[in-house]
């Protein structure tokens, strides 16, 4: 019976349709759809070369670079399972992937070796699958190192002869961990398939795109819409900066005349308050669609986003890695639906909105959201009781907490793990966030709940003011007294820098690590 193409498949069909087309690159190379294809076979069967067989969790931790492309292709093709890691995280917190996973392979960027040299003694990786790649010559690879060219020139560029079903595991997705351990979430080669032909539907997308990764590539959101411009036969660029550069993004949107990127509301902030002397430079006018997405985003954004971005269609949209895109607000809904991340995507069953006893609550009531898709994941890696807690029936949620208003748009409220109570009364971090991140002086904001003998937990804001405004406690605590019910307001308010801000690598604030280090902070 024939299936679903995985990845693999659809970029050999791209390298025998558009050979020469360039189907991926970065600021250092670019790889056309037959090279990519070889690579790809030969990686492959490379790392088959060393033991590995299908099923086998790989390792990947490295910066943004168009390896990750031909890395993720090469891992489909050879049936091995990809284990993306945040180039962000530190050693103890790799060697927890690393061993939780039972990875049997680890492929390293040149920049990020020492953060993993000292797990060998613990690790279950064999000797002779360290793999290590990007240093300024490739024959000068460390000792103890497989050269990650030197596997892929020794290699046969045949394809390797394994069946790769739609349900085999492609990656073991580990999510940021905003409360406890991460968790495996296992997605599957058809839940990528049915994902990537749901987004070009929905955005419209086709083969003569050009789409820019600026995302971390370990993340879901650069690994689904650059699947999607790979089903497609689109080109993928990869923004490979190690950080955040406004006027580099929008020297790349021109230069490669990129048709469509995914930014945070932050990206965007910050790409917007460059001197019109600077942005006028750049012709962004190729640019046909953006979406933002991970925070919420403000109305003076999404209106400087349009008029720089004048030929663009703006897109806004709510998933998660183990459900894949949930809702969708569309560009004609962006400001008359402000606040809502939209209405159930294609491919998207109806949301249903539970109480703690599975009940659906009425309009307008937080409950737990649950969505249904048909490119669910197939639960968390040896954790089969926190898969049963995310599943009711083919209802899946990841403990966001949310609201339908009456003409059944949803709106996100905050993650379940985040309610503070205070004297019995629930309050969502976001909605406080949302009022004090309206005031005029205050660029970002985190509200988190703390120990209060009385009440409980109190509540305790911690805001980050734009660069040369100046903003007291009591300056902010008067603008909420006059927009928020008593029991909701901030008691306290700190101030810190921006950088100071604990963040996921899509720009999330990490609730639990502000509020462990505010809690050290007071007993140290």
């Amino acid at each position: 019976m024939s299936h679903l193409l995985t990845v693999s498949d659809a970029i050999a069909s791209h390298a025998r349709l558009q050979p020469k087309k360039i189907g991926t690159r970065d600021s250092k190379r670019s790889l056309s759809y037959i090279d990519w294809d070889d690579r790809a076979s030969r990686l492959a069967n490379g790392l088959l070369g060393l033991g590995l067989v299908k099923g086998d969790r790989v390792v990947l931790l490295a910066y943004n670079c168009v390896e990750w492309m031909e890395i993720y292709v090469a891992l489909a093709r050879a049936g091995l399972v990809a284990v993306p890691v945040n180039f962000r995280l530190m050693a103890p917190e790799i060697a927890y992937i690393a061993v939780h996973s039972e990875a049997r392979a680890i492929i390293v960027q040149d920049e990020l070796r020492d953060r993993v040299e000292g797990l060998r003694a613990d690790s279950p990786i064999a000797t002779d699958c360290w793999i290590h790649f990007g240093a300024a010559t490739p024959a000068l690879t460390p000792t103890g190192w497989q050269g990650y060219e030197a596997l892929i020139d020794r290699a046969p560029a045949s394809t390797p002869a394994l069946d790769v079903t739609p349900q085999d595991p492609f990656a073991l997705m580990y999510t940021s961990g905003t409360t406890g351990q991460p968790k495996g979430a296992i997605r599957n080669h058809e839940g990528n398939a049915l994902l990537a032909l749901a987004t070009a539907l929905e955005f419209g997308l086709s083969r003569d795109d050009t789409g820019l990764l600026v995302m971390p590539m370990c993340h879901a959101n650069s690994l689904y819409f650059g699947l999607t411009f790979m089903y497609l036969g689109a080109t993928i660029v990869v923004d490979d900066r190690k950080s955040f550069d406004p006027e580099g993004l929008l020297a790349t949107l021109a230069r490669d005349k990129v048709t469509f990127t995914s930014l945070v509301p932050t990206h965007y902030i910050m790409m917007l308050a460059l001197p019109d002397a600077v942005k006028s430079k750049y012709d962004v006018g190729a640019v046909g669609k953006l979406l933002i997405s991970s925070a919420p985003a403000r109305k003076d954004t999404k209106l400087a986003i349009l008029a720089h971005f004048s030929n663009s269609r703006l897109f806004e949209l709510y998933g998660a890695t183990e459900t894949g895109w949930v809702t969708l607000l569309r560009p004609e809904e962006q400001i008359d639906r402000l606040g809502s991340v939209g209405r159930e995507w294609a491919g998207s069953g109806a949301i249903r909105i539970l109480d703690p006893a599975g009940q659906e609550v009425p309009d307008g009531a937080v409950g737990e959201l649950f969505s249904r898709t048909s490119y669910v994941f197939d639960g968390y890696w040896k954790s089969p009781e926190k898969t049963a807690e995310a599943f009711r029936g083919e209802w899946c949620s990841v403990g966001d907490m949310a609201r339908r208003d009456a003409d059944g748009y949803i709106h996100l409220v905050d993650r379940k793990s985040n309610m503070i109570i205070s004297g019995g009364e629930n309050i969502y971090p976001s909605e406080v966030e949302g009022v004090l991140g309206a005031h005029p002086k205050v660029k970002d904001v985190a509200v988190i709940g703390i120990a209060d003998a009385k009440w409980g937990e109190a509540v305790m804001a911690v805001a980050v003011l734009h660069e040369g405004q100046q903003a007291t406690e009591a300056d902010l605590l008067d603008w909420c007294r006059e927009r928020m019910a008593g029991y909701k307001r901030p008691r306290t308010i700190a101030f810190i820098a921006d950088a100071e801000m604990p963040r996921t690598a899509t720009g999330k604030i990490l609730h639990r690590t502000l509020r462990e280090r505010i809690v050290n902070s007071v007993t140290h």
